[in-house]
């Protein structure tokens, strides 16, 4: 993994330096002067006032823990990354109960899943049951060679869900079901509402957690999830695999949803223009895999529009569109995207993305305002890549492909297809 070591250090001034106080601003000094910033209705404002706060020893600090809970994606990003600089035990505590539902489990993303919404999973047995209810995550499956006499996905979610301890658990992770190439996942997501007011607790859930050999990505047939969001206001985290009959049917309103990371070999423009009509005003991570036309992915630019230039997710902190047929396309639009001013994660990964549409990212300023840049398995040239290393941003470019042709593949490719 290729990284920039020139990338500021989270304590560096710098990380403040596009935030100056407004200009009709007082400075007010010492640790009163830093506490009434952070209470400045304006964000810009308290970004400036946490960047000192550490000057003021252990009030400072507690100062900088409290905006851990700020109303601003922007000033809890900061607060956040300054903390993670400490290996105080008392820091630690509070980052682990923190938790936010970020970044790094999702590089690199099309490997084999091991943790989830920052747990690790574990498998489900009815024997010992839910014993870490909050710092593991719970994984159902059936198996490939499942008897007609084994329990169904929809029986093993009841099961799951009368367990004394399901009242507490948070995450849950559904990996393969019967036959996943033939059923598709509406059982299961009326398992899941049947089981609502059991699950009461549920924060993050994943459903179709298979890897090419339970299941090719587009093979997976799932439905329409949006019975999932009504069931559960306190979800936070959103995952889904596979884009087959895949939907969202609106109107769908959900409060709470920080995660929605959408995983497909090829996705329908028109389940994309169900996901941009959703109100989700918490959202903060969002992901999406357009996949292949080949296998049903026709969604192209226009239809990205609304969330890179009509900024239908305002408080977008992570934005992935990946695994893309028109990565270059995409360049050329987010250069001029606002979301640029306040996103901290640009992700075009596994996608087309050549060196002209990369030099556009290039001669972009806001680019340098991003703290990561995924550039990895596209179709860079180590010259275009040596670019990107100078410039005051993580980049993970891991792999770059080659172009093809043949019977099935003219040029280029995104990753994951079938």
């Amino acid at each position: 993994m290729s990284n920039n070591h020139n990338h500021p250090r989270d304590f560096d001034s710098v990380l403040g330096g596009n935030f100056p106080p407004p200009i009709d601003s007082v400075v007010l000094g010492g640790v009163e002067g830093i506490k009434r910033r952070l209470s400045n209705p304006v964000a810009k404002t308290r970004v400036a006032a946490l960047l000192e706060a550490l000057n003021y020893g252990e009030e400072g600090l507690d100062l900088v823990i409290q905006s851990l809970r700020d109303e601003s994606s922007l000033v809890r990003r900061l607060a956040y990354k300054m903390l993670t600089r400490s290996t105080a035990p008392k820091i630690q505590e509070v980052l682990q109960a923190y938790k936010p539902w970020v970044l790094e489990e999702r590089l690199p993303q099309h490997k084999n899943h091991q943790m989830f919404a920052n747990r690790e999973i574990a498998d489900f047995d009815q024997a010992t049951g839910i014993a870490n209810p909050i710092n593991k995550a719970y994984a159902l499956r059936c198996e490939y060679d499942s008897s007609s006499d084994e329990k169904n996905m929809a029986e093993k979610v009841t099961e799951l869900s009368n367990n004394p301890n399901a009242g507490k658990l948070e995450v849950l992770v559904i990996g393969m079901w019967n036959e996943p190439y033939e059923n598709s996942s509406s059982s299961i997501i009326d398992a899941l509402v049947e089981a609502k007011n059991r699950l009461t607790n549920l924060k993050a859930l994943f459903i179709g957690d298979m890897n090419s050999e339970d299941c090719e990505i587009s093979w997976i047939i799932q439905s329409d999830i949006s019975p999932i969001l009504r069931a559960y206001p306190n979800l936070e985290v959103l995952q889904v695999r596979g884009g087959t009959q895949l939907a969202f049917n609106p109107p769908v309103r959900h409060d709470n949803l920080k995660a929605l990371v959408v995983e497909t070999g090829g996705l329908s423009r028109v389940t994309v223009d169900e996901i941009c009509s959703m109100n989700l005003p918490a959202l903060e991570h969002l992901e999406i895999w357009f996949g292949s036309a080949n296998y049903g992915g026709d969604t192209w630019i226009e239809n990205v529009k609304p969330i890179i230039e009509d900024l239908i997710f305002p408080n977008l902190n992570y934005l992935g569109l990946c695994n893309s047929e028109f990565s270059d396309e995409i360049a050329h639009a987010v250069v001029y995207s606002p979301l640029l001013d306040s996103i901290s994660i640009l992700d075009l990964s596994m996608g087309t993305l050549g060196n002209d549409a990369a030099q556009v990212l290039l001669d972009c300023p806001k680019i340098n305002h991003l703290d990561m840049l995924n550039l990895d398995d596209n179709f860079l040239s180590t010259e275009t890549l040596k670019k990107f290393f100078k410039l005051d941003v993580e980049v993970y470019s891991d792999e770059q492909k080659q172009e093809e042709r043949d019977y099935y593949i003219n040029g280029r490719y995104c990753s994951v297809a079938e």
